[in-house]
């Protein structure tokens, strides 16, 4: 794998470590549901979701 799409792996660690951060997670932290569920699952799940897919796109694109 090359040192740029390594760097795209990096960065998406830093983002992540920053969307998990307590701060931004508890902005979250409401009284609305979503489809029945507290907003702050739907956000700890939707990112870590999406996370998993930018890095499997990364992953299988670059890869050499």
């Amino acid at each position: 794998m090359k040192k740029r799409h390594e760097q795209k792996l990096i960065i998406l660690s830093i983002g992540l470590m920053i969307a998990f951060s307590i701060p931004i997670s508890l902005l979250f932290n409401s009284e609305r549901e979503v489809l029945g569920y507290p907003m702050i699952l739907v956000y700890l799940f939707v990112v870590w979701m999406i996370s998993i897919v930018i890095s499997f796109v990364i992953v299988k694109r670059y890869d050499e």
